[in-house]
């Protein structure tokens, strides 16, 4: 979805010729925060309101790329110069056979957009490893439980086929390994594990047992990689990681429908679902309810420490409420009128909790209102699927909007 396509901007003033048309990504940093969102694949929730659209911007990478530290303000652009951009789609090397004995399988973890993460990831270490890579195995016991396959969001032969010269992908084991995997056991390497590490911790097992399983696979390959390393990253996320065609269609639906509402619309992705909160060891003002609801979903991680709640706000990372949106969007001038899609999994306390959101923005929208149960059944389900379906219509809107430094938000950065 949304490959090479023209995106339609809001409607800034028109760019002469001496302009190239960028797509900026604006972040605001209510506090001092170390770390770039775009450029970072930690799971931090710092709080800030990441706002994306089309402007037009002088090509001055000193501009866009200002130095991190006492910066509130960051800006990272992407030129839409043709003679300039890096063109990630092209292999890393002429074809190179994979080691037919060596067969890595991957077990990812959490949501739709972190599980994205690990199989992007998990291309660059098959390809670190000289190995098969085994279609991903996408995570069925987390929070949300879902039970949707890899090729029931992703267009598997696609994801096969465009890879094909970087790194050897297979559906499953051929019938002449599956022998091997009695008695298989999991390893995990360890977070942002370097390729050197994959060669010392990983390979020598690879080469006795010929197939190895990486569970838990999130954030488990280093950030700073060679160039083209990071070009296979980006090959991987913006070239051959595309959703299936129902999970397209439907999401088109839905940005057709907002059309139809507004010429220009706004999309917000919302976390602030039980376990997002819980997570962030904040207090958001429900009194003893809150406390004992989300201080027992917090139990679950047993590598958290005790909350505290009111260090966690003094140092700013605390995601933003609803309405702290709407009041943040109000200050950037986005008036009464603006029609808004709500991109959002449950919320903790429900309308409730929305309630001053829709009352400074009226025209609020999510995939419930726009469509009918009978439209929505076959994804209604499976939070990943939905997820996907919030993720075509905030890639398509004029602006995008989030509460949290999550992975989606990144994601949709590297895309707009």
């Amino acid at each position: 979805m949304g490959q090479n396509r023209t995106r339609k901007s809001w409607p800034w003033p028109e760019s002469d010729t001496s302009y190239c048309y960028s797509f900026a990504a604006v972040t605001v940093y209510f506090l001092w925060s170390p770390h770039s969102p775009a450029v970072s694949s930690s799971s931090s929730s710092s709080p800030f309101l990441f706002l994306l659209g089309t402007i037009k911007l002088p090509w001055n990478p000193s501009f866009l790329y200002p130095k991190m530290g006492e910066n509130r303000i960051a800006i990272y652009g992407a030129l839409n110069c043709p003679t300039l951009i890096m063109d990630a789609a092209m292999p890393l090397r002429p074809f190179k056979t994979s080691q037919t004995d060596r067969y890595l399988l991957i077990v990812t973890s959490g949501g739709l957009n972190q599980q994205r993460t690990g199989i992007i990831d998990a291309v660059v270490a098959a390809y670190i490893l000289n190995a098969t890579l085994v279609i991903p195995k996408l995570d069925q016991n987390s929070y949300w439980k879902d039970t949707s396959k890899f090729e029931e969001i992703f267009d598997v032969d696609w994801f096969i086929s465009h890879l094909s010269k970087d790194v050897k992908i297979i559906k499953e084991l051929p019938k002449g390994e599956e022998s091997r995997l009695i008695g298989l056991q999991s390893m995990r390497v360890p977070r942002k594990c370097t390729p050197s590490c994959y060669l010392q911790r990983v390979l020598p097992v690879l080469k006795k047992k010929h197939v190895v399983q990486l569970s838990k696979f999130d954030y488990r390959l280093a950030n700073q990689l060679d160039t083209e390393l990071q070009k296979l990253r980006c090959r991987v996320n913006y070239h051959a990681v595309r959703y299936t065609e129902n999970i397209n269609k439907m999401g088109q639906i839905l940005v057709d429908r907002m059309r139809t509402k507004a010429k220009h619309f706004v999309a917000l992705h919302l976390r602030f679902e039980p376990d997002m909160l819980a997570f962030s060891g904040c207090y958001y003002g429900g009194g003893q309810k809150e406390r004992l609801e989300l201080g027992a979903m917090r139990r679950r991680w047993k590598t958290l420490h005790e909350a505290n709640p009111d260090k966690v706000r003094e140092h700013g990372r605390c995601p933003l409420t609803p309405e702290e949106i709407g009041l943040m969007l109000r200050g950037l001038g986005f008036g009464k009128e603006v029609h808004l899609y709500v991109a959002s999994g449950e919320v903790y306390g429900g309308d409730a909790t929305l309630a001053p959101l829709r009352a400074l923005f009226p025209n609020l929208h999510t995939k419930e209102t726009l469509t009918s149960k009978k439209e929505l059944a076959p994804f209604a389900r499976f939070s990943s699927r939905m997820a996907a379906l919030d993720f075509i219509v905030c890639d398509e809107s004029d602006a995008f909007v989030t509460n949290n430094n999550g992975n989606m938000a990144r994601i949709l950065a590297g895309r707009r």
